[in-house]
C-alpha cells in the first residue's frame, strides 16, 4: 500500500458528471454521484458482435466501441442488469432475452476511479435501429466475430479511436501475435 493510502481525499473540483481528486500526490478522476457504467458484449445467434461508434469529445474523434452506459445516471438503485439491457437496445436496437455479469473491472485504475461491469448478453431481438438518444449520433456495427480484427483495423486506418475494451475481442489474435 502506498503512502498516501490513509491520507483524506480532497475534491479539487467537482461537475454534474465527474470529479477531480486528491489524495496525497495522487490526482485522479472520477464519476460524481458514485454512478457507475456497464459494457455489453452482445453476441447475436449468427455469431455477431454489436459494436458502436459515436463521436467522443475528448478524443476529439469518432471512437470504435463495446455499447455502454451509465447504471443509476437516471433512476437511483437501478440493477446492472437492468441497465445494461437498456442501454444496449438504445444504442444498438437490440434487446437481449439473457444478460448476466461477467465480472467488474477499471479501465484505467493509474488515473480515473471509475470501473464498469462486464455484462454478456445473448439471445437478442432486433426491436428497432438504435443510434442514441438525445443526438448521441450512434452507428451500429453487427460484425461476425471472425472478422472483428480486419474491421477494428479497417476504423483505425479510417482514423477512428478504439476503445481499450475492445482488446476483449483481439486478445487470442494479439497473444498469436497476429
Amino acid at each position: 500500500m502506498t503512502k498516501d493510502a490513509n491520507l483524506p481525499v480532497e475534491t479539487m473540483w467537482e461537475g454534474k458528471y465527474i470529479v477531480a481528486k486528491k489524495q496525497g500526490t495522487w490526482e485522479y478522476v472520477g464519476r460524481a454521484r458514485g454512478i457507475e457504467a456497464a459494457v455489453i458484449l452482445a453476441v447475436d445467434d449468427e455469431g455477431c458482435v454489436l459494436l458502436v461508434d459515436q463521436f467522443r469529445m475528448p478524443l476529439g474523434r469518432r471512437c470504435l466501441e463495446l455499447p455502454a452506459g451509465l447504471i443509476g445516471d437516471d433512476v437511483a438503485g437501478e440493477g446492472a442488469e437492468i441497465a445494461a439491457a437498456r442501454e444496449l437496445e438504445e444504442e444498438t436496437g437490440y434487446r437481449p432475452s439473457r444478460i448476466e455479469p461477467v465480472g467488474m473491472f477499471h479501465s484505467s485504475p493509474g488515473m480515473v476511479s471509475e470501473g464498469f461491469t462486464l455484462m454478456r448478453a445473448t439471445e437478442l431481438v432486433k426491436t428497432g435501429e438504435g443510434g442514441g438518444v438525445d443526438g448521441e449520433d450512434i452507428t451500429v456495427h453487427r460484425v461476425p466475430l471472425a472478422e472483428v480484427e480486419s474491421f477494428i483495423a479497417a476504423k483505425r486506418a479510417e482514423g477512428f479511436a478504439m476503445d481499450v475494451k475492445l482488446l476483449l475481442l483481439l486478445g487470442a489474435g494479439i497473444l498469436a501475435g497476429r
